[in-house]
């Protein structure tokens, strides 16, 4: 065997420490909030909640209800990047449409 490999052996007693993990937070989320119009129809309302927000007929129907009756409802909780885009969809699938119904975001 050559010194070199005996060199090698002779660290087996020294530890690897890892370095400690940072705290890591969970990013901000953000509400999309629909807003109420008087021009949109409830039907467009419904498409958009369940083609954009994925959900099912029964809930988009009760979402749009709250829109209508309320002047706003909650449509979902995303990070800033997803519930951006939500907003933009929405927003440009309503104006290409001829609808003027609109969504925006707030920080939960």
């Amino acid at each position: 065997m050559s010194q070199e490999n005996d060199h090698e052996w002779n660290n087996d007693n020294e530890y690897a420490v890892a370095p400690e993990k940072p705290d890591l937070k969970q990013p901000p989320k953000y509400r999309v909030i629909m807003l109420n119009d008087d021009y949109t129809p409830m039907d467009f309302v419904i498409e958009v909640l369940e083609n954009l927000f994925g959900m099912g007929r029964e809930r988009a129907t009760r979402t749009m209800l709250q829109v209508h009756t309320e002047g706003s409802a909650l449509c979902g909780i995303f990070t800033y990047e997803i519930a951006e885009a939500k907003v933009e969809q929405v927003n440009s699938y309503s104006q290409s449409h001829g609808h003027p119904l609109q969504c925006t975001m707030e920080e939960e």
